[in-house]
């Protein structure tokens, strides 16, 4: 993974501090691989083994960064089914993602300066893990959705710091960290869709304790982020925004950060984020439902979504190098645009007999997360523009994804098929390659705040 992919999963995390934040985090990251105060920094031999605990420990977190959503996608039907859910509540159950990555996600950068990036991981680990072993056990559906947030609230904080700490701990392997953590949590997610049903029969069929294997893994993460709990984040971070130690001080010459709101091109970008993770979160909460509905078998159902999100695992590495080579990403945007709208006319006309090609068109089309954190580093030109970008985008986007799940759900309920949900989900995607294509322009966010 080159610089710029590096740069673009650092700033989706920078985004969501302010721009005061921004810099004094910076500036506590870029000084050492160890930071001291660390467990183990008495010899090179603790260190070599904090080092690879804290590698272990983000391969595990990583790797739990999605099970919670894939899996109750595999097993969707069984818990309406055995909660009484309507479609709409079932899409209501889709769309809580979304949101708690908007709500929760901003409070982690903030979370870390209270009480260090270790603690609230580990803190995070243990609140996915209570989360999934208690909302099969609930017996109602809010308390099912109350668990499920719980879940999603640790998933949201840890996955914004994951960044952080890749960055505070591994300086000079930024690239090579964030591609083991990217790998990681494609194959936590892919190993969930295609795991769960064939776990549920090895437990005798029984849904809730299929649900709650996963939080026997959330569990392990625990672990090797225990002995992080008590280490602080380096000086200059813990501190308040603005305050400085003895010797230091603030940065000068940076030009203000640009009214992102006065650029069209923000714009394009935070609807073109929003509407590729409607379609990532629609196709993760129920593209199983929609082969099953039309004949798959449940475990084959599972792998095809498993089919469809290890398709980011190989293109995330392709895409932003693609990306950074061209002027205009607009070609990238057409061509996942083309895969998305193959995908579900396939769906529309043979869901079953050609589900195996359009699991994988829809796989590529879902590879536009990457080429829109991409974009957010090509697009501005200042690191408080990246920042102030990144922020808008992401929170706009979240909110902008949260009402097509449960519009699916709503859809698929008094329509009584599928043939209005792929037909919402195909119209989708033709607005978000064109905000994709104007989002791709060879312009910064910069530029166009000053012409306003």
């Amino acid at each position: 993974m080159d610089d710029l992919d590096t740069q673009s999963s650092y700033d989706s995390m920078m985004g969501r501090m302010t721009g005061k934040e921004t810099r004094t985090f910076e500036s506590a990251t870029v000084r050492t691989s160890v930071t001291p105060g660390a467990p183990g920094t008495g010899g090179a031999a603790t260190r070599a083994w904090t080092v690879r605990l804290l590698v272990v420990g983000i391969v595990l977190a990583a790797v739990n960064l999605r099970p919670a959503i894939t899996s109750l996608g595999a097993l969707l039907e069984e818990v309406r089914d055995g909660l009484g859910m309507s479609g709409s509540v079932a899409g209501l159950l889709t769309s809580v993602p979304p949101l708690c990555f908007a709500v929760f996600g901003v409070t982690a950068p903030r979370l870390a300066r209270r009480f260090g990036p270790g603690a609230v991981v580990c803190a995070g680990m243990a609140a996915i893990g209570a989360g999934l072993l208690i909302r099969p056990f609930t017996g109602g559906t809010a308390s099912f959705l109350a668990a499920t947030a719980l879940a999603l609230m640790g998933i949201a904080v840890s996955n914004v710091l994951m960044p952080v700490i890749v960055k505070r701990y591994f300086p000079d392997r930024v690239g090579s960290m964030t591609g083991l953590y990217s790998m990681a949590l494609a194959m936590g997610t892919a190993t969930a869709a295609a795991a769960t049903v064939p776990l549920t029969d090895a437990v005798g069929g029984d849904w809730r304790s299929g649900l709650a294997l996963w939080a026997a893994l959330a569990a392990a993460a625990v672990l090797p982020w225990i002995p992080f709990v008590r280490e602080r984040t380096a000086a200059p971070a813990e501190r308040a925004p603005g305050e400085h130690a003895r010797g230091e001080t603030p940065e000068r010459g940076e030009a203000p950060a640009p009214r992102i709101t006065r650029s069209r091109t923000a714009w394009a970008l935070a609807v073109f984020f929003g509407l590729q993770a409607t379609a990532a979160y629609i196709t993760m909460g129920w593209m199983p439902q929609i082969f099953r509905d039309a004949g798959v078998p449940a475990s084959t159902a599972g792998l095809l979504l498993a089919v469809t999100m290890v398709m980011g695992v190989p293109l995330a590495f392709v895409i932003p190098r693609l990306a950074a080579r061209l002027p205009h990403q607009g070609p990238i945007v057409l061509a996942l645009g083309v895969s998305g709208l193959a995908g579900y006319a396939g769906l529309y006309l043979a869901p079953a007999a050609g589900a195996w090609a359009w699991a994988l068109l829809l796989g590529v089309a879902n590879c536009a997360f990457p080429l829109a954190l991409t974009m957010v580093g090509m697009r501005a030109r200042t690191g408080a523009g990246v920042a102030q970008l990144s922020a808008f985008a992401q929170s706009t986007g979240y909110l902008i994804s949260i009402p097509g799940p449960l519009l699916v759900g709503v859809l698929y309920q008094h329509s009584g098929g599928w043939g209005l949900p792929v037909a919402l989900m195909a119209g989708l995607m033709i607005p978000q390659t064109i905000v994709g294509v104007l989002a791709g322009r060879d312009r910064t966010v910069e530029e166009e705040a000053a012409a306003r």
